[in-house]
């Protein structure tokens, strides 16, 4: 499908069905959900333990065959925590396990199938210790975790940085560079001199963003009907 034959009302009605899911099944499962937070297909987010804190206006989009799963399972009654901060996106298959502690700084921005670990989840002589070594994993503000990055262990992530695509991050990365590679390491820095600008912008206005896109959609979906809908999904044509 090239583009959405939905009426507009049916748009929205699929949206109310999302907030309600978040109210009724998901909020439960989070010691905090932050205001204005967006979930796309949110009965594929997987919520495992406790606490785990997600920030105001975060992002997460899901895909039946790619769900976002956020696992704390410690060692010791209290142990572990995951902390998401504000604005931060978290694309489909996404997966956190913490028996420690794994915390994101504001803004950042974690792309397909990331998977952020502060445990080996064995041990390496007993294999029968289901936590194995565990250190916490600190994530500065404004990260950018690339596609099918793995983020292990006792890692600390600075400022700005960018993590490039399939690496494996096994030891700390400095503020504002980029690395990649397995292990990562550091391939280029960032230039002080241009200006950073992060999600936290996106979200400056909150009110005028939601009307924006309100806006957006009944432009694109002016003109549909019930029966062209019914009829893209049913016969479908070449161009649709």
């Amino acid at each position: 499908m090239r583009r959405d034959y939905r009426p507009y009302y049916l748009k929205r009605l699929d949206l109310k069905i999302r907030e309600w899911y978040v109210e009724h099944f998901l909020r439960p499962q989070f010691r905090s959900l932050g205001r204005g937070c967006t979930f796309m297909k949110p009965w594929h987010v997987h919520v495992f333990g406790w606490p785990i804190d997600l920030g105001d206006f975060a992002n997460v989009i899901t895909t039946p065959d790619h769900r976002i799963r956020l696992t704390v399972w410690g060692r010791n009654e209290g142990d572990g925590f995951i902390s998401i901060g504000r604005y931060s996106l978290l694309c489909p298959g996404v997966r956190m396990s913490a028996a420690s502690g794994i915390t994101l700084g504001d803004s950042c921005m974690l792309a397909s199938s990331v998977y952020i670990t502060d445990s080996d989840w064995h041990g390496i002589y007993d294999r029968l210790d289901y936590i194995g070594g565990s250190e916490p994993v600190v994530i500065g503000n404004n990260v950018w975790l690339g596609d099918s990055s793995i983020i292990c262990k006792g890692t600390t992530i600075g400022d700005n940085s960018i993590i490039g695509a399939g690496s494996v991050v096994t030891k700390d990365i400095q503020a504002n560079v980029i690395a990649a590679g397995n292990p990562a390491k550091v391939i280029r820095k960032l230039d002080p001199d241009e200006p950073m600008k992060t999600r936290a912008a996106w979200f400056a206005d909150p009110a005028k963003l939601e009307a924006d896109i309100i806006g957006i959609d009944r432009d694109m979906l002016s003109g549909n009907t019930m029966l062209g809908w019914l009829r893209s999904l049913t016969f479908p044509l070449q161009g649709d």
